[in-house]
C-alpha cells in the first residue's frame, strides 16, 4: 500500500503568512502554491483568510499524510502585519507557540520557537509580494499548542509555552523513521551546550520520570532514545560527550547486553533468550532456565530469579551491556548501565554506572 505523504507545520506557516498578505492585496486565495526546500512546489489549501487594515490573517489546517503525526488536523494561524519603511521580517510566538529557554538549539534562547527553514520559506514568500522597502511582522499560532506540546520532547529541549514551526523539507514523509531519530538528536545538543559532558541516556518517558523524580538525577542530563539507542550512541559522540549512563527497563537493556542497539520488537528481541542465558551462566538449573524462557515479558521473570536467588545476574547484564554500548561507538565513550523495574526500583547496576551517577549527584546506596 501506498502512504500518502504530508507537509510540515513550517510549509503550513508558510503558506497562511502568504495567503494573509494575498488577502490584503486583495486577493483572497483557496489555495496557495508553496516553493518547499525539497524542490518540490506544494499546492496548499486554505481554511481561511481576512484582510486586516494593516495586514492579513488565514488559517490552514495541517495535513501529515499517513504519518502519525500529533500535529495532524491542528490550525495553523498566522497574522502579517505590513510594516512600510522597516524592512526587517520579525517573528513572534503567539498562542500555543513555544519559545527557547535553553542553549544548543537552532534558535537562540529566547526566541520563538520557528526554526530556520521554516523561517526561510516565509521571508522566501512574503518578499516576493511585499511592497518594496517594507518589512512584516509575522505572528504564528496553534491554539491546542500548548496542550499538544506537553506530548513532545519540547519541555525536555527547553522549549516552553507550546510547538514549534518545523521542517526541512516541507514535505512529512510517512512513518518516517528517520524524522523521529533527528526529533531526538537536538536533545544531546542542549546538553551539551548546558555544559553535560555525562549524559543518562533512557529509552523512554518512564525511564527519564524515575531517573529524574526517584533518583534525582539532572533533568537536563536526561535524554530520550526511543528505540533508537545504537543512532543515539553514535550521535553522543558527534557531540564530544564523554560518557553515558544508559538508565531503563530490564526489557530494553537486556537487548542492549545482547548486541541489540534498535531495540523495537519486530527489529530484534531475544530477551528471554539472553536473559536465560546469563542464568545458566551463573549457575540456574534447568527449571529455572525453562521457566524464564516460558515468560512472555522480562517483568514476569523478575519473580523467578528472585525465588532461585539469581538477583546477581542484573548487575552482570548490567556491565556486558556497557561493554557492548561501548565496543558499538568503537570504545568512543565511557558507559555505565543501571536497570530498573517498571516501578523503578533498581535491579542492577554496573561500576562504571555508580561513578557516571555519582558524577552527576546521584548517591547510590
Amino acid at each position: 500500500m501506498n502512504l500518502r505523504s504530508g507537509i510540515t507545520t513550517g510549509t503550513c506557516a508558510a503558506a497562511a503568512a502568504k495567503a494573509a498578505l494575498l488577502t490584503w492585496l486583495g486577493e483572497k486565495p483557496a489555495f496557495v502554491e508553496i516553493h518547499a526546500p525539497a524542490g518540490k512546489v506544494l499546492t496548499v489549501p486554505v481554511s481561511s483568510a481576512e484582510s486586516l487594515c494593516d495586514g492579513g490573517r488565514a488559517v490552514v489546517l495541517k495535513d501529515a499524510g499517513d504519518d502519525p503525526d500529533i500535529t495532524n488536523g491542528v490550525a495553523i494561524i498566522v497574522e502579517v502585519l505590513v510594516r512600510a519603511g522597516q524592512p526587517e521580517i520579525v517573528f513572534s510566538a503567539g498562542e500555543g507557540i513555544g519559545r527557547v529557554t535553553l542553549p544548543g538549539l537552532q534558535i537562540p534562547v529566547g526566541e520563538p520557537a520557528i526554526n530556520p527553514v521554516p523561517r526561510q520559506m516565509i521571508e522566501t514568500e512574503l518578499r516576493a509580494l511585499l511592497p518594496s522597502g517594507s518589512g512584516a511582522l509575522v505572528s504564528i499560532s496553534i491554539p491546542d499548542g500548548e496542550r499538544l506540546a506537553k506530548r513532545t520532547l519540547n519541555p525536555t529541549l527547553g522549549i516552553v509555552g507550546g510547538l514549534s514551526i518545523i521542517g526541512t523539507t516541507g514535505i512529512v514523509e510517512p512513518m518516517s523513521e528517520e524524522a523521529f531519530k533527528n526529533s531526538l538528536k537536538p536533545q544531546i545538543s542542549v546538553a551539551k551546550a548546558l555544559g553535560y559532558n555525562s549524559i543518562v541516556m533512557v529509552p523512554g518517558k518512564i525511564g527519564q520520570d524515575f531517573a529524574v523524580g526517584r533518583y534525582s538525577l539532572p533533568a537536563a542530563s536526561v535524554l530520550q532514545t526511543s528505540n533508537f539507542i545504537g543512532f543515539m550512541l553514535e550521535s553522543a559522540v558527534e557531540y564530544g560527550i564523554e560518557e553515558v549512563l544508559l538508565f531503563g527497563h530490564l526489557g530494553k537493556l537486556v537487548k542492549v547486553a545482547g548486541g541489540i542497539f534498535h531495540t523495537h520488537n519486530r527489529m530484534a528481541d531475544a530477551r528471554m533468550e539472553t536473559l536465560a542465558a546469563y542464568m545458566a551462566a551463573e549457575g540456574a538449573p534447568q527449571a529455572a532456565v525453562k521457566a524464564v524462557l516460558g515468560c512472555t515479558t522480562t517483568e514476569a521473570a523478575i519473580p523467578i530469579l528472585q525465588e532461585y536467588e539469581l538477583n546477581s545476574v542484573y548487575s552482570i547484564l548490567a556491565q556486558r551491556a556497557s561493554v557492548r554500548a561501548s565496543r558499538y561507538v568503537f570504545g568512543d565513550l565511557r558507559v555505565g548501565t543501571a536497570i530498573v523495574t517498571m516501578k523503578g526500583e533498581l535491579l542492577g547496576l554496573d561500576d562504571e554506572a555508580r561513578r557516571i551517577g555519582g558524577r552527576l549527584g546521584w548517591t547510590i546506596v
